[in-house]
């Protein structure tokens, strides 16, 4: 057996027992199958403040509050919109689409405050006025201005939160998925954070994991104090997620999947998807080389590595390369397709995810470049420095 027919084989021997880990071994993340599901309605539906940050988001907002101020709850709502200095028409176009309907406020956000990432900072806004507009809710609904949402789901958010006595509840909304580019990349992108933060896993009350999609989270208001509001998470990039760990130190969280609110955000090809994910990969890795090195090899050897040993495997008549390479490559297929039937694409895409991957690893290294050159987490025109505590 030469050499090569060794790296081969361990390689090989790496991916599938990573395969064979996650998915027998990491919480059943894949099967992509926490869903809110139909719970008895409250005796009484409690009062909800409703907090939008606006930045730039012109184009989007106004199909965002509809939905919102469309929403069929059966309780009180209150609507404050935070115009985070957008010099687009984001406040004019919020007017336009609430008219004259007496839940909605809309507020001018002040200067960023040394310390505070801007949404942070446009939440803590929202939430003082909101707060002072309506004194008695007991629950505080977060979303972003580009996301729409089914008439019913704020009232099947907090039919759950009161059945489980909740003191989070996330959902991740649906991308958008159009273009060849997104389609590539977006299921993969919910793959790999449902791989990270396992959500059955997030969801057992006894386990320290802890995880938040920011485009929609229903926070009891008692359990936000406790947390620290949003001082507490002040400076943190990855916001939605921080949150979800500071509530959950004192109380149950839920995180699921839906297809009844979805981001009306596209992206401007690769380089839109690119700057997303290199604006806060790095921050995810805590600031860490070494952790992006790590990183960066273990998704050559469990994604790039299984279809590559095919090829190599033939190439050099490793038969036992090749047997190895297919079955990694088979298992990452099978754990991909329930994230891809979600987004409604055909099971032959679940080939493709080890592509995916490979750009996944470059943005992982783009970010850390940028990072480390000072740049920071981007966003929206501000740039934050890296901070070793995210």
């Amino acid at each position: 057996m030469t050499a090569t027919e060794i790296a081969l084989y361990l390689v090989g021997s790496g991916a599938l027992a990573a395969w064979v880990f996650l998915v027998i071994g990491r919480n059943g993340f894949w099967h992509a199958d926490q869903h809110l599901n139909a719970v008895r309605a409250p005796d009484a539906w409690p009062a909800v403040l409703v907090v939008v940050p606006a930045r730039n988001e012109a184009r989007s907002i106004a199909r965002s509050l509809a939905s919102l101020l469309g929403q069929d709850y059966p309780g009180a709502l209150s609507l404050v919109v935070v115009d985070d200095a957008s010099d687009d028409g984001t406040a004019d176009a919020a007017r336009a689409a609430a008219g004259d309907d007496g839940r909605f406020d809309l507020i001018s956000g002040r200067p960023l405050k040394p310390g505070w990432t801007g949404k942070v900072w446009a939440l803590e806004q929202g939430l003082a006025h909101g707060a002072a507009r309506m004194t008695d809710a007991r629950y505080v609904f977060l979303t972003d201005a580009d996301v729409e949402h089914d008439a019913g789901q704020l009232r099947r958010l907090v039919a759950k939160a009161e059945a489980d006595r909740l003191d989070l509840i996330s959902l991740m909304v649906m991308l958008r998925c159009r273009t060849a580019w997104e389609r590539l990349l977006i299921p993969a992108f919910v793959f790999f954070f449902q791989k990270l933060y396992p959500f059955p896993k997030v969801n057992e009350p006894r386990s320290r994991a802890a995880a938040a999609a920011g485009g929609c989270i229903l926070v009891h208001t008692d359990a936000l104090g406790r947390a620290g509001a949003f001082g507490a998470i002040r400076d943190r990039v990855i916001d939605d997620c921080a949150l979800a760990r500071a509530v959950k130190r004192s109380g149950p969280i839920w995180i699921g999947l839906t297809t009844a609110s979805r981001s009306l955000r596209g992206y401007d090809g690769l380089g839109g998807l690119w700057n997303m994910v290199a604006r806060t990969a790095f921050v995810q890795l805590r600031h860490s080389t070494l952790l992006v090195f790590a990183t960066v090899l273990g998704m050559v050897v469990t994604y790039v590595a299984p279809p590559a040993l095919v090829v190599l495997g033939l190439a050099f008549q490793a038969p036992l390369a090749v047997l190895l390479g297919a079955a990694a490559w088979m298992l990452m297929a099978v754990a991909f397709r329930p994230t891809l039937a979600l987004y409604g694409e055909p099971a032959w895409r679940a080939l493709l995810l080890p592509a995916a991957a490979a750009l996944y690893a470059l943005m992982t290294i783009e970010s850390a470049r940028r990072h480390l050159r000072g740049r920071g987490g981007g966003w929206k025109g501000r740039h934050y420095p890296a901070d070793r505590r995210a």
